[in-house]
Protein backbone atom coordinates (compact mmCIF):
# COMPACT_ATOMS: atom_id res chain seq x y z
CA UNK A 1 0.00 0.00 0.00
CA UNK A 2 2.86 2.40 0.84
CA UNK A 3 4.38 1.72 -2.59
CA UNK A 4 1.04 2.60 -4.25
CA UNK A 5 0.81 5.95 -2.46
CA UNK A 6 4.46 6.76 -3.26
CA UNK A 7 3.80 6.06 -6.94
CA UNK A 8 0.58 8.10 -6.85
CA UNK A 9 2.39 11.13 -5.39
CA UNK A 10 5.09 10.84 -8.06
CA UNK A 11 2.51 10.72 -10.83
CA UNK A 12 0.81 13.86 -9.48
CA UNK A 13 4.12 15.68 -9.20
CA UNK A 14 5.18 14.85 -12.75
CA UNK A 15 1.70 15.70 -14.15
CA UNK A 16 1.74 12.55 -16.30
CA UNK A 17 -1.15 12.19 -18.69
CA UNK A 18 -3.17 8.96 -19.03
CA UNK A 19 -1.41 8.32 -22.36
CA UNK A 20 1.96 7.91 -20.62
CA UNK A 21 3.32 11.31 -21.56
CA UNK A 22 4.78 13.94 -19.27
CA UNK A 23 4.81 17.67 -19.92
CA UNK A 24 7.22 20.40 -18.85
CA UNK A 25 7.50 24.15 -19.29
CA UNK A 26 11.09 25.10 -20.05
CA UNK A 27 12.02 28.76 -19.65
CA UNK A 28 15.44 30.17 -20.45
CA UNK A 29 16.95 33.65 -20.46
CA UNK A 30 20.41 35.03 -21.05
CA UNK A 31 22.62 37.21 -23.23
CA UNK A 32 21.49 37.14 -26.86
CA UNK A 33 23.76 35.43 -29.37
CA UNK A 34 23.51 33.44 -32.60
CA UNK A 35 22.56 29.76 -32.32
CA UNK A 36 20.65 29.64 -29.02
CA UNK A 37 17.46 28.16 -30.51
CA UNK A 38 19.40 25.49 -32.43
CA UNK A 39 21.40 24.46 -29.36
CA UNK A 40 18.45 24.46 -26.93
CA UNK A 41 16.16 22.52 -29.27
CA UNK A 42 18.98 20.04 -29.93
CA UNK A 43 19.45 19.37 -26.21
CA UNK A 44 15.70 18.88 -25.76
CA UNK A 45 15.60 16.46 -28.69
CA UNK A 46 18.56 14.49 -27.28
CA UNK A 47 16.64 14.17 -24.00
CA UNK A 48 13.68 12.68 -25.87
CA UNK A 49 11.53 15.80 -25.71
CA UNK A 50 9.23 17.24 -28.35
CA UNK A 51 8.52 20.99 -28.49
CA UNK A 52 4.73 21.44 -28.54
CA UNK A 53 4.51 25.24 -28.22
CA UNK A 54 7.05 28.03 -27.83
CA UNK A 55 7.43 31.78 -27.43
CA UNK A 56 10.79 33.47 -28.04
CA UNK A 57 11.93 37.09 -28.15
CA UNK A 58 14.94 39.36 -27.85
CA UNK A 59 14.29 41.74 -24.94
CA UNK A 60 16.91 44.45 -24.67
CA UNK A 61 20.21 42.61 -24.90
CA UNK A 62 18.80 39.32 -23.63
CA UNK A 63 17.06 36.41 -25.34
CA UNK A 64 14.08 34.81 -23.59
CA UNK A 65 12.24 31.61 -24.49
CA UNK A 66 9.37 29.59 -23.05
CA UNK A 67 8.53 26.14 -24.37
CA UNK A 68 5.94 23.48 -23.66
CA UNK A 69 7.73 20.15 -24.09
CA UNK A 70 6.24 16.65 -24.13
CA UNK A 71 8.13 13.41 -23.63
CA UNK A 72 7.67 9.88 -22.44
CA UNK A 73 6.91 9.72 -18.73
CA UNK A 74 9.92 7.50 -18.12
CA UNK A 75 12.24 10.21 -19.49
CA UNK A 76 10.83 13.09 -17.44
CA UNK A 77 13.20 12.74 -14.48
CA UNK A 78 16.21 12.61 -16.79
CA UNK A 79 15.10 15.82 -18.51
CA UNK A 80 14.72 17.65 -15.19
CA UNK A 81 18.10 16.38 -14.03
CA UNK A 82 19.76 17.91 -17.11
CA UNK A 83 18.77 21.47 -16.18
CA UNK A 84 22.26 22.29 -14.88
CA UNK A 85 23.80 20.79 -18.02
CA UNK A 86 21.54 22.96 -20.18
CA UNK A 87 22.61 26.08 -18.25
CA UNK A 88 26.31 25.29 -18.54
CA UNK A 89 26.13 24.40 -22.22
CA UNK A 90 23.98 27.35 -23.26
CA UNK A 91 25.11 30.07 -20.88
CA UNK A 92 21.47 30.71 -19.95
CA UNK A 93 19.41 30.61 -16.78
CA UNK A 94 17.16 27.59 -17.37
CA UNK A 95 14.11 26.43 -15.40
CA UNK A 96 12.28 23.14 -16.06
CA UNK A 97 8.87 22.95 -14.42
CA UNK A 98 6.42 20.03 -14.62
CA UNK A 99 3.00 20.89 -15.97
CA UNK A 100 0.02 19.15 -17.54
CA UNK A 101 -1.28 18.73 -21.05
CA UNK A 102 -3.00 21.81 -22.44
CA UNK A 103 -6.71 21.69 -21.65
CA UNK A 104 -9.37 22.39 -24.23
CA UNK A 105 -9.94 26.09 -24.79
CA UNK A 106 -12.34 27.63 -22.31
CA UNK A 107 -15.91 27.77 -23.56
CA UNK A 108 -16.48 31.12 -25.15
CA UNK A 109 -15.84 33.29 -28.17
CA UNK A 110 -12.23 33.86 -29.25
CA UNK A 111 -11.36 37.48 -30.02
CA UNK A 112 -8.29 39.51 -30.85
CA UNK A 113 -7.78 42.78 -28.95
CA UNK A 114 -5.21 45.28 -30.22
CA UNK A 115 -4.20 48.69 -28.89
CA UNK A 116 -2.03 51.42 -30.39
CA UNK A 117 -1.02 54.58 -28.55
CA UNK A 118 1.86 56.81 -27.64
CA UNK A 119 4.01 54.98 -25.14
CA UNK A 120 2.94 55.61 -21.57
CA UNK A 121 2.72 54.05 -18.15
CA UNK A 122 0.00 51.60 -17.13
CA UNK A 123 -1.52 50.74 -20.53
CA UNK A 124 -1.37 46.97 -20.08
CA UNK A 125 -2.82 47.27 -16.59
CA UNK A 126 -5.69 49.50 -17.71
CA UNK A 127 -6.76 47.17 -20.51
CA UNK A 128 -6.29 43.97 -18.50
CA UNK A 129 -8.35 45.49 -15.65
CA UNK A 130 -11.33 45.84 -18.01
CA UNK A 131 -10.93 42.22 -19.08
CA UNK A 132 -10.57 41.08 -15.47
CA UNK A 133 -13.76 42.85 -14.40
CA UNK A 134 -15.61 41.03 -17.17
CA UNK A 135 -13.99 37.69 -16.28
CA UNK A 136 -12.38 37.44 -19.71
CA UNK A 137 -9.42 35.09 -20.00
CA UNK A 138 -6.22 36.23 -21.77
CA UNK A 139 -4.77 33.36 -23.79
CA UNK A 140 -1.80 35.22 -25.29
CA UNK A 141 -0.39 38.72 -24.89
CA UNK A 142 2.36 40.49 -26.82
CA UNK A 143 3.59 44.07 -26.56
CA UNK A 144 6.21 46.12 -28.38
CA UNK A 145 7.41 49.69 -28.66
CA UNK A 146 8.42 51.18 -32.01
CA UNK A 147 9.00 54.55 -33.63
CA UNK A 148 6.03 56.18 -35.34
CA UNK A 149 6.31 56.83 -39.08
CA UNK A 150 7.43 60.37 -39.95
CA UNK A 151 7.61 61.70 -36.35
CA UNK A 152 9.61 58.90 -34.73
CA UNK A 153 7.57 59.25 -31.53
CA UNK A 154 7.51 56.05 -29.44
CA UNK A 155 4.38 54.02 -30.19
CA UNK A 156 3.18 51.25 -27.87
CA UNK A 157 1.37 48.29 -29.44
CA UNK A 158 -0.36 45.49 -27.59
CA UNK A 159 -2.03 42.43 -29.07
CA UNK A 160 -3.94 39.86 -27.04
CA UNK A 161 -5.94 36.77 -27.85
CA UNK A 162 -8.84 36.49 -25.43
CA UNK A 163 -11.81 34.21 -24.78
CA UNK A 164 -15.08 35.98 -24.02
CA UNK A 165 -17.59 33.89 -22.06
CA UNK A 166 -21.23 33.56 -23.12
CA UNK A 167 -22.36 35.67 -20.15
CA UNK A 168 -20.46 38.74 -21.41
CA UNK A 169 -22.25 41.23 -23.66
CA UNK A 170 -19.98 42.16 -26.57
CA UNK A 171 -21.84 45.47 -26.98
CA UNK A 172 -21.33 46.34 -23.29
CA UNK A 173 -17.65 45.36 -23.49
CA UNK A 174 -17.15 47.56 -26.55
CA UNK A 175 -18.72 50.51 -24.69
CA UNK A 176 -16.37 49.98 -21.75
CA UNK A 177 -13.37 49.81 -24.08
CA UNK A 178 -14.56 52.98 -25.85
CA UNK A 179 -14.59 54.78 -22.49
CA UNK A 180 -11.04 53.59 -21.88
CA UNK A 181 -10.01 54.84 -25.32
CA UNK A 182 -11.31 58.31 -24.50
CA UNK A 183 -9.77 58.38 -21.03
CA UNK A 184 -6.29 57.23 -22.07
CA UNK A 185 -6.14 58.33 -25.72
CA UNK A 186 -5.80 54.78 -27.06
CA UNK A 187 -6.91 53.12 -30.28
CA UNK A 188 -8.50 49.76 -29.37
CA UNK A 189 -9.62 47.21 -31.95
CA UNK A 190 -11.71 44.19 -30.86
CA UNK A 191 -12.06 41.58 -33.61
CA UNK A 192 -13.62 38.09 -33.56
CA UNK A 193 -11.22 35.28 -34.44
CA UNK A 194 -12.63 32.84 -36.96
CA UNK A 195 -11.11 29.52 -38.11
CA UNK A 196 -9.19 29.66 -41.38
CA UNK A 197 -11.25 28.58 -44.37
CA UNK A 198 -10.43 25.30 -46.06
CA UNK A 199 -10.64 25.43 -49.85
Amino acid sequence: MALFFDLHRWLLHARISPMGKAYAVISAIGADRVGIVDELSGLISQAGGNIEESKMAVLGGDFAVMMLVSLEASAFGALQARGAEFEKGLGLKVDIKPTKESSAQLKGRPYSLETVSLDGQGIVHSVSAVLHRNRINIEELETRTEGAPLTGAPLFRMKAEIVIGPEVSIAALRRELEELQADQDLDIILTPLVPARRD
